[in-house]
């Protein structure tokens, strides 16, 4: 009677670990954002178990049903299509339901895609927030006002094609010089994290293709204050 929340390679497969892969020869059933794209990594890891899809859509429709199959003595691994289970990814309401029904939740260590982003990018990582994906339309510009005096390192998730449009913002409402730092296709063959300005960074990627899945991090107003206070000193 348990969940386990199983991190699932953000690119590379190398990267699952040994504790991932006995957990989900284990369990009774796989839990899969996309049960096309984990069985792939299921089969690579020669490893064979019933799937079943759980994604944004069906979450609130299956949530009780699979409380209620693990509170009669099945134990259930949730896996997302890349990272940990949860993190910008279905999976909050299933915990939530679990914790709140008495269902143990057991979450592995593994891979996520922030944390590398943040590390690699020179920007200070002792204090910062997690964004995740910013809103397509509505709400998009009011979370941007509120982030504006953000003193902490800020993390973004964002797709290919939004990439420039959120460039672009972050210039309009953080400034052209705020530091910025931007990874994409991390732990695969063509990944690439550039640094730089808000500008700079955003004109770099206006001449190029973009590809892959994007973190962004951004510098806090206060490393901004900190960097004018040395340039006057």
């Amino acid at each position: 009677m348990k969940l386990y929340l199983v991190p699932t390679p953000i690119g590379n497969l190398e990267d699952i670990t040994l504790r991932a892969i006995n957990v989900l020869k284990s369990v009774d059933v796989v839990l899969a954002e996309d049960t096309r794209t984990s069985g792939s990594l299921m089969k690579h890891l020669g490893i064979s178990r019933p799937m079943q899809s759980y994604h944004i859509h069906n979450e609130h429709q299956t949530v009780v049903r699979l409380v209620d199959r693990i509170l009669k003595g099945e134990k259930m691994a949730l896996v997302s299509d890349a990272g940990t289970p949860s993190v910008s990814d279905p999976g909050f309401l299933l915990v939530r339901e679990c914790i709140r029904q008495g269902v143990e939740v057991e979450c592995l260590p593994g891979p996520t895609a922030f944390v590398p982003a943040l590390v690699n990018s020179g920007l200070p990582s002792d204090r910062f927030v997690f964004e995740g994906f910013l809103p397509h339309k509505k709400g998009r510009q009011t979370r941007l006002q509120n982030l504006a005096d953000e003193e902490r390192t800020m993390i973004f998730y964002e797709s290919p094609h939004r990439l420039l449009k959120t460039l672009l913002q972050f210039e309009e409402f953080f400034g052209a010089e705020r530091q910025v730092s931007v990874s994409r296709e991390l732990t695969k063959i063509y990944e690439e994290t550039v640094r730089g300005t808000v500008q700079e960074v955003g004109r770099y990627f206006s001449e190029k293709t973009i590809k892959g899945e994007i973190v962004i991090v951004l510098a806090g107003k206060e490393e901004e204050k900190k960097k004018v206070e040395k340039y006057e000193d």
